[in-house]
This record gives structure tokens, sequence and C-alpha cells, in this order.
């Protein structure tokens, strides 16, 4: 098996996400602490960055200075209420202690959710300030009070991608009705930047009533103390994985193992006797440690691994495992497990630090559950410099039935890491070069300093964020278009990385002219998730969504061409951007359309898979041949206008260009149905 990380990213390490104000908090916790007023607040910030104690500090704020009566946290699943357990604030320099009677953290009462719903009643009926309970609960709790009864309350959502606005989700439409209401306070966190994948959390018009509070990837990642670089990787294999396993799983990295859903493609159905076979594969069994329900495995090494198995059907003897990963005694103690398998669980909110290595088996469905589980590694810890992130997929077999399902997964896959890409990279800000255009302070334009003759890259190493300036780029007018371009447009990316058949056409169709997906593609994409947008609004966040694509792409090809200097892939990327920018005659909004956003993701598919499969893989895709929609005509004719209205001429089917060609087909498409309706109705 080829072992090729897709992307890599080193990071500054300057520990300043750990260092605390006088307040006692990090720098995201101040950040959202400064707008505690706001009445609706979405806090967007990755797994480990103290999300909980921002709470903390916010719902104290409103409790003691905003008048509000009580604050309600609501968490998904039971064992995440524990980061809500009283925290001495005051011992850190905060004016308050954060405390919630025993008696009122529901996740730890026992009983079912239905049965809670009382001792929620008898909250809102008390002078206690502060509940624990599960999203589960307060839904419950919700149907039977109805929401009047959460008036002058907060009500703190955490881990807020669980919710959303399609109908059958109750939590998202309770959310709903509590906005329209209008009385309550509601603090949304998520670690997850796509908001339910396919379906929206909210509906547009609630959304648009939040303040949102980002604390990116790259800034967590820059501010800590230990760990400087975090590499993402897929990797093929043929054959049952648990033969491969060892070619990725080093056992001298502590490692979090998901073995794959029994229902998917890579499962040999038979999870117990995967989990005995990886066992088998990494040494010797010497039994079971008696305090913790650990395996324990001798290496060919003489080195005994402490194995927590999570893959158990037996609840006794998983509970106890469980239990014995989560004692708190042992949070700082790296020698007390060295590998965890988990099938389900050990997911979000699991909090183990140590952790190098998240190696999952089999394609997720799902980018909030990858981004979860890669935020199981990306914790910082003494002596813990890299992490990383392996996807082990099968690789497509041509004789199979499943073949075009295999193939699926595989472009699943590759989406899911292009959009990691997007998430842990620096944050670009884009501006139209004019005339006027000028150096903006705190901004590092490279060696030669700013050049007002042409389009220049600044680096800002304090907040992670490039300003680049790009020739012909729409800047968004309204007020939503400029929070999208500023917040958005990773969730405007991940639809298009998630689009089927922009995938397929952009990895494997040879005759693929990049502005078909670049603005036809996108173009759409960006019509249907904002339709009350301006059409030149829509145009202006196009842009935005496809240069910052195709600029992280252009520059970790760059990175990976390069050899890696003092200072590592961190640089290599930002060096990327600048050489790319330096070029090119000249950073322009067409040149940027022209460039095919999966190009870089087929070299490394190129180099993992065999290229008897790869060949395979070509031949399922090309075979579909897909046709010009009528809508997809229609939106190439309206370029083609706009074509006219610049060079004086329509579009020519004859030309040497290949985009050109493209827009004078559409026309003809168009020209052929209305031919033949026209026909049809004579």
């Amino acid at each position: 098996m080829k072992m090729v990380p897709s992307v890599s990213v080193s990071y500054a390490g300057n520990g300043s996400s750990a260092k605390a104000n006088e307040f006692g908090m990090r720098p995201m916790q101040e950040r959202a602490y400064e707008k505690r007023g706001e009445q609706y607040l979405l806090i967007k910030s990755p797994p480990a960055s103290g999300k909980s104690r921002a709470l903390m500090f916010i719902a104290l704020d409103k409790l003691q200075n905003q008048g509000l009566k009580q604050a309600i946290i609501v968490v998904p699943e039971k064992s995440i209420g524990a980061s809500f357990n009283d925290e001495p604030l005051t011992k850190y320099g905060f004016w308050a202690d954060w405390t919630v009677q025993p008696k009122w953290n529901l996740c730890n009462a026992p009983g079912e959710d239905g049965g809670k719903v009382n001792s929620v009643g008898a909250f809102l009926q008390s002078e206690d300030k502060v509940l624990v309970c599960t999203h589960a609960t307060f839904r419950f709790a919700v149907e039977r009070f109805g929401v009047e009864a959460f008036d002058e309350r907060l009500i703190a959502v955490d881990e807020f991608h669980h919710v959303s606005a399609n109908p059958d989700n109750k939590l998202g439409s309770h959310l709903g009705e509590f906005m329209a209401r209008d009385r309550a306070h509601i603090v949304a966190m998520t670690g997850s930047y796509f908001r339910g994948d396919a379906a929206a959390v909210l509906a547009p018009q609630d959304e648009a009533k939040f303040q949102t509070v980002t604390y990116t990837y790259y800034e967590q990642l820059n501010g800590y103390e230990h760990l400087k670089k975090l590499d993402i990787g897929y990797f093929f294999y043929s054959g049952p994985y648990s033969d491969d396993i060892l070619k990725v799983l080093d056992p001298r990295e502590k490692t979090i193992l998901h073995i794959p859903n029994v229902n998917s493609r890579e499962s040999t159905k038979d999870k117990i006797r995967e989990v005995e076979h990886i066992i088998e594969e990494l040494g010797d069994w010497q039994g079971i440690d008696p305090a913790t329900g650990f395996q324990l495995v001798k290496t060919p090494e003489g080195r005994v691994l402490r194995i927590a198995d999570l893959v158990d059907d037996d609840p006794a003897k998983r509970d106890r495992v469980s239990a014995a990963l989560k004692d708190p005694a042992q949070k700082n103690n790296r020698d007390h497990v060295d590998i965890i398998i988990a099938l389900g669980m050990a997911k979000e909110g699991f909090d183990w630090i140590w952790c190098e290595h998240a190696l999952t088996v089999g394609y997720r469905s799902s980018l909030t559950e990858i981004v979860q589980i890669i935020g199981r590694a990306t914790r910082d810890a003494p002596g813990k410099t890299r992490a990383r992130f392996t996807n082990l997929i099968a690789e497509p077999d041509a004789s199979e039935q499943a073949v075009t399902e295999a193939v699926n997964d595989t472009l699943k896959a590759i989406a899911a890491s292009l959009l990691m890409e997007q998430v842990l990279a620096p944050r670009f800000e884009f501006k139209p070069k004019s005339t006027s255009s000028g150096p903006t302070p705190g901004f590092d334009y490279g060696e030669g300093g700013y050049d007002p003759k042409k389009c220049n890259v600044g680096f800002n190493e304090e907040t992670g964020k490039f300003q680049i300036e790009i020739k012909g780029l729409k800047e968004p007018k309204s007020e939503e278009a400029g929070r999208i371009c500023q917040q958005d447009l990773n969730e405007v990316i991940a639809a298009f990385v998630q689009d089927k058949t922009t995938v397929e056409r952009g990895l494997f169709d040879p005759e693929l002219v990049p502005e078909e997906l670049t603005q036809v593609r996108m173009g759409k994409i960006i019509k249907d998730r904002y339709p009350d947008l301006a059409e030149e609004d829509q145009e202006a966040v196009r842009q935005h969504a496809v240069a910052a694509l195709n600029l992280t792409q252009k520059a970790k090809e760059v990175a990976s061409g390069g050899g890696e200097g003092e200072k590592g892939l961190n640089t290599a990327f930002i060096q990327g951007v600048r050489q790319f920018a330096m070029d090119v005659r000249e950073l322009d909004i067409d040149l940027i359309d022209r460039i095919n956003p999966f190009g870089e993701a087929y070299a490394i598919l190129a180099k993992t898979m065999s290229e008897e499969s790869l060949k395979q893989v070509q031949a399922i895709i090309t075979a579909k041949n897909v046709k010009l929609t009528p809508e997809e005509a229609r939106d190439l004719a309206k370029r083609a206008l706009k074509f006219k209205q610049e060079r004086g001429r329509l579009p020519l089917i004859t030309s040497a260009d290949a985009w050109e060609k493209r827009m004078a087909e559409g026309v003809a498409f168009l020209a052929r149905m209305k031919a033949e309706a026209a026909a049809a109705h004579g």
C-alpha cells in the first residue's frame, strides 16, 4: 500500500490559543464573550477550543447582568454533559464560579428522557439557575410545556450540527418557534463547519438573526504549544482490510481506530472477528487488565500494548472499558492506553489528548462525522508534535457488482479531503485590484513588500489570514453576500465538492472545460443555496468561492512539489500561494476560473491507486457521458450574452478556445430546443 498524504499542514505552534487573559479566558472564549449581549449567538469553533467554558462565561453574564432567569444547556448525548460540570472560574480571575446542582444535571440522572421531563418542569418552577440535559429530554419538555415556558431564559445548544431545518427534525422546528416568539436567548455551538451536511440547520431567515463568532482551525492549531503538523491522507487496499491494517497502523503511535460500519462495503460483516484479527496482527495476547478491562498485547519488539475495545457487544465489558477511558485520574497519563478500537463511539466530545493518529476504515458519509473524528487527534499535548488522519478505502474492483458504489465512495473520500484542506488552511480575504489599491497594516507582502503595479499576496501571521488582490473580482454589495464571502465560503465549497457530477467530471472527463465547473456548476449551487441574493451578489460569492478553492489547490501543488524547508509546509503553503501569484502574468478572475479545481486531487489519486483500478474507474465514469441539461444550456447562453457585451460578438462554435466553444454549444442547444418546441406546436 502506497503512503501519500493528500494534504499536510504545518502550524507555527506559538502557544497563543492556550494563553489566558485576566479573566482566565483563552482567545476564542474572549472573542465569544465580547458578543455576550447578543440575543442569538452562533459559535463556530473547532473541537478542543474551549466552547463549553466560553458558554459558562456568557451564561453567567446573562444571568447576572442581563436579567435572564435561568440557563438551560442542551447536549446531544449524556456523556457530553460532563463538559458542564462545576468550574471554579474565580480561581482564574473571573467574577463568578460555574455551579450546577447535582440534581439539575439530568445527564447523570437515571431513567429515560421522557421521564426526565418532570425534572425540567420542576426546574422551571424553581429558583435555581442552571440545568443540563440532552437534546432528547429538551425536545420532550418543549412538547409538554410549550415554548412560552422558556421565556426570559437562555437556551444553549451544544453540538448544534445535530439540529436541522428538515421538518422531521424536532429540535430544528422548536428553535424556529423560539425565534418566532423572540422571548428567549439562544447560544448555539458547533465544531463542525458544514451545517447538517445536506439539510440546512435553520431556515435562512432565522439564521440571519444570529451573530456569529468564528474561530478557525488554523487559528486554533497555530496557537498550540506542542502540535506543529497535521497530515490527512486516504489509502486504498484490496482484499480484507484487516490484512493490510499494519501498513498504516503504527503501534508506536497513540491511535483511535474506527472500524467500518457493518453495512459498509469495507466490513467483513463480523466486527468481533475483525477486532480479534487486528489484535492478532499486533502481537501475542497476554490477557485482560482486571482494573480497566483493556486487552494486553505483546508486540514482537517486546512492548505490551494496552488496547481498549469499544466494539464488544457485552455491555458490562464495554462499560468497564468506557469508564476506564474516562477516569479523570488518568487524564494526563500518556501510558494509560495505547490503542482504542471503536465503531460508533469515541467521536464527538470524546477527550483523549494523547491521540496522534485517527485511523478510519471505510468511507464515512457525513463530513461532520469526519471533522469530529479528525478532532480526536488535533488536541494539544506535551511531546506530541504531529498528528494524522488516515482514511482506508477499499479499491474499486471491476468484477464486483457494487463497483459503481465503490467508485462513489472513492469520489466522496476525495471530496472530504478537499474540504478538509479548505478548513485547515489559513483564511482568504480577496480584494479587487485597482489603481487605488494599497497595503493593509499587519500584512506581510513578501520580500519586496507591496508592489502597486501588480496583484499582491499579503499574509498576517497573527490572524492566519491571506489578503489577495485579484483583477476583475466582483465585490459583494449586500450585507448578506459580504457575510457569506467572509464566513461561509467553506459551506459553498462543501456543496460544490459533494456534487457528484462535478467531482466525476473534474477528475475523469478528458474533454472538460474547467469553466463548466467553476462558472456553470458553482453558479448553479450558489443560485440554489442563496436564491434571494441579487444576481451580481451571486456572481461575487461564486468568484470568491472558486478563488478560495483553486488557490488552496495551487498552493498545495507548489508546496508538495517543492522540498520542505526549515519551517515545513506551513510556510510552503504561504510560499505556494505567493509563487503561483508570481508565476502568472496577472492574477485575474478569468485565469482563476480556468483552473480545474480537481486537477491536484487527480494527481494524488494517480499516486495512491493502482493504474488498473484508475483506468476502470475512468471507464465507468466516462460511460455515463453527461448531456447538457436545459438549465445548464440557459446558464451557458447567459454567459454567452456577457461575452457578447464584452467582445461585440457571440461565441463561435468553431472557436479554438474551449470555453467559448462550450458557450456557443449552449446557445445552439437552446435554439434547437426552441425549434423542436415550435415544430411540435406547429
